[in-house]
């Protein structure tokens, strides 16, 4: 079946190495852009907060588990938010280090690459054709990728933008199952031209 609605959609893809922005309309992309910042861009902002501000050398994997259990976009409305311990190796004396990062240091730590992304879609809706622009307004972005679970990422971009911002559901797998969809709907559309030939 064929994809024949005529409204402009935005989509924000937060990957790993980079964030997507595309504007679609009938089916066709009329906008995109690629900014190379995204969940990896976003654990080295922790590795390098917590070497700048506590002395503290912690791992990518670390960070990682930093940013999926706490990380926020936005600094909590009480000015510290939930808080974990972080083991890493002290950089004054090498030695094992254990501390406390809450997530108002955590969105401090965020808040460049937040601040990209936010950039690069407010960028995607300057170069949208009026009309288009006009049913974004209507029906707002849908966030993708696994950067999309990052907390409240969607009230940052709503606060930078105005337009309503929602979480695609499965937002981790939801490019390889469309695209597992588009692949299927070319297959289907390769035997029907075949048939008809």
């Amino acid at each position: 079946m064929p994809i024949t609605d005529p409204t402009g959609n935005m989509v924000v893809d937060i990957g790993g190495g980079t964030t997507e922005v595309a504007v679609l309309s009938l089916g066709d992309i009329v906008y995109a852009r690629s900014v190379r910042v995204g969940g990896d861009r976003m654990d080295e902002a922790i590795v390098n907060y917590l070497r700048r501000q506590q002395n503290l050398l912690v791992g990518e994997s670390t960070a990682e588990r930093i940013k999926t259990s706490i990380g926020t976009a936005r600094m909590p409305d009480d000015g510290r938010g939930a808080s974990m311990e972080v083991r890493g190796r002290d950089l004054l004396n090498g030695v094992p280090k254990q501390t406390e990062i809450t997530q108002a240091q955590v969105a401090e730590a965020l808040a460049e690459p937040v601040q990209q992304i936010c950039e690069a879609v407010m960028t995607a809706l300057e170069a949208t054709p009026p009309d288009l622009a006009a049913d974004i307004v209507d029906r707002g972005v849908m966030l993708t990728g696994g950067g999309a679970l990052l907390g409240d990422l969607d009230l940052a971009l709503r606060e930078q933008t105005g337009l309503s911002v929602s979480i695609a559901d499965e937002s981790l797998n939801c490019v390889a199952l469309g695209t597992g969809k588009a692949l299927e709907y070319e297959k289907q559309l390769r035997h029907a031209i075949d048939y008809d030939s």
